[in-house]
């Protein structure tokens, strides 16, 4: 079975790394969360350490069906800086293998040069680091074709995992996931 590799580094943004992976496990996707560093435990953006399902040098990656990049500072900082990471998207890419990032982690693959001509979105700020993108500063997520998605900031976790489970499981999974998690729900705050 192929599987979704999620990479996890020193400040990353937690519900932007584990709202998709908890959507995505919902859906029986087969997720494996990873840590770029030789210790499984991965401290977040907010203090909150996560303890990743292994570690970066442990995996081929050869079934792999997406990489993904939570963002958060200075995660996303911290994911551009892995040599053997960047490696392996570059590599990926040219294999077509699908790609996703959120919030700050779209300039990760702004600067490897992965999103020349393709449109995308990033927490703003991040613009310049899109390089060649066509940036979309309206969407919540911006999906070309099947193989890159890019979602704005933590409030794009949640469509980002639904569009991810549908990508992968189609629609129907990913409306009975969304109803389910009782989204699209409205807002009621009495007093």
């Amino acid at each position: 079975m192929k599987k979704v590799y999620v990479f996890l580094a020193e400040g990353f943004e937690e519900i932007e790394a584990l709202t998709p992976v908890d959507i995505m496990r919902r859906a029986e996707l087969d997720v494996v969360t990873v840590s770029i560093y030789e210790d499984l435990t991965v401290v977040g953006a907010h203090g909150i350490p996560v303890m990743a399902d292994t570690i970066f040098g442990l995996c081929d990656y050869d079934d792999a069906a997406l990489l993904f990049l939570p963002g958060g500072m200075p995660g996303a900082a911290n994911l551009l800086n892995c040599e053997p990471l960047c490696e392996l998207l570059e590599k990926k890419h040219r294999e077509g293998t699908p790609l996703a990032a959120i919030c700050a982690a779209p300039a990760v693959l702004g600067e490897l040069g992965l999103l020349n001509g393709r449109p995308a979105t990033c927490y703003p700020g991040f613009e310049e680091h899109l390089k060649g993108a066509e940036i979309n500063d309206n969407a919540l997520i911006v999906k070309d074709g099947d193989t890159l998605l890019t979602g704005c900031g933590p409030a794009a976790a949640p469509a980002l995992g639904f569009a991810l489970v549908e990508q992968f499981c189609g629609r129907e999974k990913a409306d009975e996931i969304r109803s389910g998690m009782m989204f699209g729900r409205t807002l009621e705050v009495r007093g």
